[in-house]
């Protein structure tokens, strides 16, 4: 036995001799798709008096999902497409859900936000009705609205060929491409089933203006045309594609008939007339106010009509203007998800809150500089230290009830509300990304207790998971996997919690497809025997019951030490010891080990070797090691 021990020994010197020390990656104690030791609300904090009780509709940007939830995260319902891509989404007081996907990448337009179909599902989450809009010439892209008549406004591109574009008083030295990407806005009327009627439309290219070509019939001075977008601004240099405007939200005002735009390559939001025929919008009479498609306000960035310059931007690439709804604190006022890029006060975001300058009903007017007001914001949000709040596309911000402001941060997948004295009083992190750490969210929107779409909450639990399968006979100090599966009656997905019978768990893991196996790992520290039990939850948040248990047996494992101590604890039945230099090696199971930095070892307090203030060198029941 004793040349047996010393052989060991000189194996270890050998290869801390040969070998260059290698730093291994603290992986021991992670789990599959999870954090550790948490439960499925350990990402929701709340401060429910100062929280606004409703649902939250919310879905991951280039998936197929999308959800709804309670305040403390419970689903109560989730729809599922065949296609990605759920930018736009809104739900209908008849609880039919209004979704923009993508049935396939379209080539022309390849652009960041690209769609190109709309879909409809009943709450019970059955597709019945499509509407596709997306060719060599155009194709629908980021945000919907749903109007008060069941209509539907929508954005799209259109292909301007290059001869058009030269043709519009372009300078080719600011037209690198073979074509541009312009904007329009549909209104559709949905058929029962499949498609829709075009009922109005509005295009950008009606309304431009240029100071290059003298020759061209839309020449003129753009400051004295702000009501007219100048072909020629140029845009920020990090735009390496045609989509030169880059339209990234709609809304509309029922009360004002008028459509609100976030145009985030110029850095402006801007009002148009939605009360035109379409010939109207084309031209620049008709309608109520009586400017026809051209633009009645725009806010943001006074360079775009040569009435300021860089220092009197207010915007940088922002996303979500929306006017705040009827009845709400502010209503009336537009609020805006600022994002923040290139902001040269430095990089972060911020939620702005404006009051447009109404003239009348229906017009806007001027401050004496020439420029749209307003000058002061009514409210603005930043962190408290600003820079911890920054998402550098999509996003949104919702004015509710209670006079709070519902954010989603949309780079990082965080929803938060806060009060109007900037109180974070509910937050929430994105627990369903496509794939970690994609939790990329286009936008949400918050509906009230009472909100008539919510239909009936299904009932219908999770089966019991089987009993988990694994190693029954096992060591300590090392990780060993176990598995379990089960059904949802409604086909939804489901996560899973591991009960290790140790005092410890999984954390819920997954999302899993109902029906497909779920994976976690485990390591045990003290020799024993334990009961491992599972529990499942589907995504409406209803729980299964408790597996039937796997018995395990736990004995320490035998294995070989040698290295340095750096200090050591010695307790009743154990010795605790830190080593940045330490060689490891376990026979049954194999396993080999170098450690060149600071490890924690726990072993019994019976061994065979030597074990001083100094060096650690022989035979050990090791309980733990990290």
């Amino acid at each position: 036995m004793k040349c047996k021990f010393y052989a060991i020994g000189l194996i270890f010197i050998i290869f801390l001799s040969s070998f260059s020390i290698q730093v291994l990656s603290d992986t021991k104690n992670q789990n599959f798709l999870s954090n550790s030791n948490q439960n499925n609300n350990y990402e929701i904090s709340s401060i429910h008096n100062q929280s606004l009780e409703g649902y939250t509709l919310f879905g991951p940007e280039y998936g197929k999902q999308i959800y709804l939830m309670k305040n403390d995260g419970t689903l109560i319902n989730r729809w599922e497409s065949n296609n990605i891509q759920g930018l736009g989404i809104e739900l209908l007081k008849n609880g039919n859900l209004v979704r923009s996907c993508s049935t396939y990448p379209n080539p022309i337009f390849p652009f960041g936000g690209f769609t190109g179909r709309l879909e409809m599902f009943n709450w019970n989450g059955s597709l019945i009705w499509e509407f596709d809009y997306s060719d060599s010439n155009v194709c629908l892209h980021h945000d919907i609205e749903v109007l008060p008549n069941g209509n539907i406004l929508l954005i799209a591109w259109e292909l301007i060929t290059s001869d058009e574009v030269l043709s519009a008083g372009k300078n080719p030295e600011k037209f690198p491409w073979t074509y541009l990407a312009s904007e329009h806005i549909i209104e559709i009327k949905p058929d029962d089933t499949y498609g829709g009627e075009i009922v109005w439309e509005w295009h950008l290219w009606d309304h431009l203006i240029q100071d290059y070509d003298s020759s061209k019939n839309n020449y003129g001075i753009v400051s004295e045309h702000p009501e007219l977008v100048d072909i020629n601004f140029e845009i920020d240099e990090t735009v390496l594609n045609p989509d030169n405007f880059h339209i990234n939200s709609i809304d509309y005002n029922e009360k004002l008939d008028q459509i609100l735009l976030s145009v985030r390559n110029y850095n402006e939001i801007w009002i148009i007339d939605h009360s035109t025929t379409t010939s109207q919008s084309m031209s620049h009479e008709g309608g109520i106010s009586g400017k026809g498609g051209d633009i009645l306000y725009r806010w943001g960035n006074p360079e775009t009509y040569d009435k300021g310059t860089s220092e009197d931007r207010e915007l940088y690439f922002q996303h979500d203007a929306n006017w705040i709804d009827e009845g709400m604190p502010g209503e009336g006022n537009i609020l805006i998800f600022n994002n923040g890029p290139h902001r040269p006060q430095g990089t972060y975001s911020s939620i702005d809150e404006i009051n447009p300058p109404l003239e009348n009903e229906y017009q806007y007017y001027f401050s004496e500089s020439g420029r749209f007001g307003p000058f002061d914001l009514v409210w603005t949000y930043t962190a408290e230290e600003k820079t911890d709040f920054y998402s550098n596309h999509i996003s949104s911000a919702q004015r509710i009830s209670n006079g709070n402001t519902l954010i989603c941060e949309g780079d990082d997948g965080y929803f938060f509300e806060v009060s109007s004295n900037k109180e974070t009083v509910w937050e929430y992190q994105n627990q369903y990304p496509l794939f970690n750490p994609l939790k990329d969210v286009f936008k949400i929107k918050r509906y009230t207790l009472g909100y008539e779409g919510i239909g009936e909450f299904r009932t219908e639990n999770p089966l019991p998971p089987d009993r988990p399968t694994g190693e029954t006979n096992i060591k300590t100090g090392q990780e060993y996997t176990f598995s379990t599966v089960t059904t949802d009656p409604d086909d939804g997905n489901i996560i899973y919690w591991f009960d290790w019978g140790d005092g410890t768990n999984s954390g819920w893991i997954g999302p899993f497809n109902s029906g497909r196996m779920g994976v976690s790992s485990h390591m045990w520290n003290e020799p024993g025997t334990y009961e491992i039990t599972v529990i499942a939850q589907n995504m409406k948040g209803l729980l299964s019951g408790l597996s039937e248990p796997l018995n395990i047996t736990v004995e320490g494992l035998q294995v070989f030490l040698l290295g340095k101590v750096d200090s050591r604890t010695v307790k009743e039945n154990e010795i605790s010891l830190f080593s940045d230099k330490l060689v490891y090696l376990s026979v049954t199971p194999f396993d080999f080990e170098i450690f060149n930095y600071g490890v924690r070892v726990i072993i019994d307090k019976e061994y065979k070797g030597i074990l001083n203030d100094h060096l650690v060198f022989g035979k050990f029941v090791l309980r733990y090691l990290n």
